[in-house]
């Protein structure tokens, strides 16, 4: 289970946390069905390509809720899945599977052996992703492919039970054998059935069933032939595997409600007779220009891609917690800009002008942060109190400091930093690792500057400037940064 923080002393006074529940779609007071621990499932990435910025929303808002629930006094056990087969590009049960897809991109064989390859390479890239955004990293991350017995054994039960029947090209869920089918998203299956006019699949018994095995050349053997188990069914199996057949908090990306988190309500409920999940939250798309960013329409960044452009990832994290998670987002360079230059700001008082600075934990302002961050996670709130505090008459430095640090527990953008390293990043140089005779000329021009010789000042500044350092004064001493 997972546990990086120590819970505060005084997290029982805490309000109530409040998260909306797109099942019931309110919010509700989040009750644990333990009372101090949290089971927490969040659908991962289908690992045949590189993640893009706006699949990452997902992983940062279920990392704010992580922490969120740390914060609380919660001991949390997450898993996050990795999906290496049976993703097809419709999210139902129709187009490409995604990671042959991949496969074909990158020229390997149609194999088991080149699938895991493939899925090796994109999960170390996504790993790489998860700590650049200083991501919490799950209790467990199980790949699908290895779950395939338990998949297999999910899906007999099903059969015994009577809701799911056999086709030419697989096995499917009957839905109109589960009522309660459709929760999430209100759907109707009547209508459905009505609106269906060319039926891709005519031996379906209802257009929403969905397939719990596909039959085909590449796969692994079951009694129904070979092939693969459907992709609603891993993350079923998985969860059932690794955290127990009812869990409290189910995530993922707001266009898995429909079909991907239906489909799971469904074959859980109906294997076990019991409610899988208390509590379903989903985030909502980023997008550009109004358009949903898409590996498919070509207009999605990668973290590297920002990276290169001059954007760290932690620039990146602090713009999407300016947005509520539930809320559509809207990404630019332009907004990516402000959110560097915002962040910087708060790096370069944390490491270097507040650097010495000692204080105490305010009271009232720590109220203030939990109340928000436990209404449904209300992240823009926090940033908004940061700006307060930060400009603040009433409190010292040092118990900015002190405040800062409590909210970087909770939104992880990196102001725990060792200063000297979070400096460097910045591009500020540490004093003490500069070469002797720029650490020599910074010293003789402080001493010109204290005796109010300007021109040496600035032929020394002048000096530094050409030896490939730029100096930028401030109430502290001067701050160093490579040229």
């Amino acid at each position: 289970m997972f546990s990086l923080f120590t819970p505060k002393p005084n997290h029982a006074t805490f309000p109530p946390l409040f998260l909306f529940n797109t099942l019931t779609r309110r919010k509700e007071e989040f009750t644990p069905l333990s009372s101090n621990q949290v089971t927490l499932y969040s659908c991962g990435p289908t690992v045949y390509d590189y993640a893009h910025v706006g699949n990452l929303r997902a992983y940062v808002f279920v990392d704010t809720l992580k922490r969120t629930l740390l914060y609380n006094g919660y001991t949390v056990e997450h898993t996050m899945n990795y999906t290496d087969f049976g993703h097809l590009t419709s999210d139902a049960d129709s187009g490409e599977d995604k990671m042959m897809k991949g496969l074909k991109r990158e020229g390997l064989d149609v194999s088991l052996e080149s699938m895991e390859f493939l899925a090796d390479k994109y999960i170390a890239a996504f790993e790489q992703n998860q700590t650049a955004l200083h991501i919490l990293p799950p209790t467990h991350a199980p790949r699908a492919s290895h779950y395939i017995k338990e998949q297999i054994r999910l899906i007999e039960t099903l059969f015994e039970k009577g809701y799911a029947y056999t086709t030419s090209d697989g096995v499917y869920f009957d839905v109109q054998k589960y009522p309660a089918y459709g929760q999430l998203g209100n759907i109707d299956l009547d209508a459905q059935k009505a609106g269906a006019r060319v039926e891709i699949n005519t031996e379906k018994n209802h257009p929403a069933d969905f397939a719990l095995w596909k039959n085909g050349d590449l796969g692994w053997e079951s009694k129904w032939g070979k092939g693969f188990p459907g992709w609603h069914i891993e993350c079923s199996a998985m969860a059932f595997a690794t955290l127990g057949q009812q869990i409290d908090i189910h995530t993922g990306g707001i266009d898995n409600a429909t079909i991907h988190h239906n489909a799971e309500i469904a074959q859980c409920e109906c294997a076990t007779g019991q409610t899988f999940a208390q509590y379903w939250l989903h985030n909502e798309h980023l997008n550009l220009r109004g358009k949903k960013l898409a590996k498919s329409s070509g207009n999605a960044y990668t973290l590297a891609e920002l990276h290169d452009l001059g954007y760290s990832a932690a620039d990146y994290r602090y713009l999407l917690l300016q947005s509520h998670y539930r809320t559509p987002m809207d990404f630019s360079l332009e907004a990516l800009d402000a959110s560097k230059q915002a962040l910087t700001r708060i790096k370069e008082l944390m490491f270097k002008d507040w650097r010495g600075d000692r204080g105490a934990l305010d009271s009232t302002w720590q109220s203030k942060i939990i109340t928000a961050i436990n209404d449904d996670l209300s992240t823009p709130q926090v940033i908004a109190f940061m700006q307060e505090i930060i400009k603040s008459d009433s409190l010292t430095n040092g118990n900015k400091k002190v405040l800062l640090l409590e909210i970087d527990a909770l939104l992880g953008i990196g102001l725990v930093d060792n200063p000297d390293e979070g400096l460097e990043a910045l591009g500020h140089i540490a004093f003490t690792s500069l070469p002797e005779n720029i650490q020599t000329m910074i010293k003789n021009r402080d001493v010109a500057r204290i005796a109010q010789n300007w021109p040496e000042a600035d032929r020394l500044r002048e000096a530094i400037s050409h030896a490939g350092y730029e100096l930028k004064d401030s109430s502290n001493g001067p701050g160093i940064i490579k040229r």
